[in-house]
């Protein structure tokens, strides 16, 4: 191992290493620690991030939209047809919540058919906009090879696959409450994503820099692997953030009630935002202007369009790490496998909502939730398997 390693597990007293200050340490444990950032220990110590000063950010809503529908598209449309527009799949997570233990853009939402998750979203894209469109997808490393595999068994659904990219998110290790790095094996660390503000760097880490420049992708459309309605690289939206002159865009649904469990477009200290619910007073979620319209009233979905030329900007500075609370297995000092019934450990991620927060403004644009909007978060209830079919056949998707 190296000196300089050997120091900062000494200087951070790192109970599950010191193991590896004498004889052979795996090459991808000495891997993982090199490229780790070490200052992330420091921010377990440090207080919860104050957000700033909140304040209403008004949203383009579908009454505005609808008159001028025709006007976007055509200048969405002429961008695609550029080739100035690409999308990104967030793919990294596995389907736990479901009871399905592979990536969860495999599940088989179908009941009379299969009909994955990947291949709605394919189909999404393709109807949106047609077959052009590059689409880079980012899996994790627990998925990455299965992915893959899935796309080329099922001949990518259809999609031309010389405009899909795969790229692995970046991975950061847990420590414990102690601030100790935790292994997860004989010969690794225990890594967990990096968050769904990593996206863009990771894109960068996997050299697809090339491939946007090589392509001339001037906007990037981001969007989650969960919500099986979602339109995406969708020329309208594309047309209306840039003939706002926004250098991002961000689809938006009516809140269900002010108490919703969604992030709700914002203002903070002057800058476009998302203000989660749980940082809501009730003054605030309960809020409304003149015509009883919710100033906070409008709950993202977590689908953005980035300019490039601001992502590679804002990329120069790193985004804010947030710390969480999560059970993480782990081998103790004896080298047994631990499984934790209670939290034990800190992750720590960055967020999308502070890539928001890093641009010069943000158009939020208002979506019928009933077309767009069926997050597959759950087995049954809410948000789950069961309301995501029955949304899928009401706008008139075979099943």
């Amino acid at each position: 191992m190296k000196d300089t390693l050997k120091k900062r597990i000494q200087d951070t007293d790192q109970k599950y290493l010191s193991r590896f200050l004498e004889g052979e340490v795996p090459g991808r444990i000495e891997k993982q620690l090199e490229e780790m950032d070490w200052s992330c220990l420091g921010l377990i110590h440090e207080k919860k991030r104050e957000r700033g000063h909140f304040e209403p950010l008004k949203a383009m809503e579908l009454s505005e939209i609808t008159p001028r529908r025709e006007e976007f598209r055509a200048k969405g449309m002429e961008i695609i047809k550029q080739g100035k527009v690409g999308a990104v799949l967030l793919a990294g997570g596995q389907g736990t919540r479901l009871g399905f233990d592979r990536a969860k853009g495999m599940f088989n939402i179908g009941v009379h058919k299969n009909l994955y998750i990947f291949e709605q979203l394919i189909e999404n894209l393709r109807q949106a906009a047609g077959e052009s469109i590059p689409l880079y997808i980012m899996t994790s490393e627990k998925n990455d090879k299965e992915t893959r595999e899935f796309f080329k068994e099922h001949d990518y659904f259809g999609y031309n696959s010389d405009f899909i990219r795969f790229f692995v998110q970046e991975m950061v290790p847990a420590v414990d409450f102690d601030g100790n790095i935790l292994l997860e094996s004989e010969d690794s660390l225990a890594m967990s994503p990096n968050g769904n503000g990593g996206w863009f760097k990771s894109m960068l880490k996997a050299g697809l820099k090339q491939d946007l420049e090589e392509k001339g992708v001037e906007w990037l459309n981001v969007f989650a692997v969960d919500n099986v309605l979602q339109r995406i690289a969708d020329p309208v939206f594309v047309g209306a953030t840039v003939l706002s002159g926004c250098v991002c865009g961000a689809k938006v649904v009516k809140k269900a009630d002010p108490y919703e469990r969604v992030g709700a477009m914002c203002l903070e200290n002057g800058r476009p935002s998302i203000v989660e619910y749980y940082d809501l007073t009730p003054e605030m979620a309960e809020a409304v202007d003149e015509s009883g319209t919710l100033l906070y009233g409008f709950g993202v979905i977590l689908n953005y369009l980035f300019s490039v030329e601001e992502l590679m900007e804002i990329v120069k500075s790193s985004l804010p790490l947030h710390v969480v609370e999560k059970k993480v297995p782990y081998r103790d000092e004896a080298g047994v496998l631990q499984k934790p019934a209670e939290p034990n450990a800190f992750k720590f991620e960055t967020l999308i909502l502070d890539m928001v927060y890093m641009m010069k403004n943000c158009l939020p644009f208002e979506v019928c939730r009933e077309r767009e909007f069926a997050p597959v978060k759950n087995a049954v209830g809410t948000d789950s398997v069961e309301s995501a079919r029955e949304l899928l056949k009401k706008n008139g998707i075979a099943i």
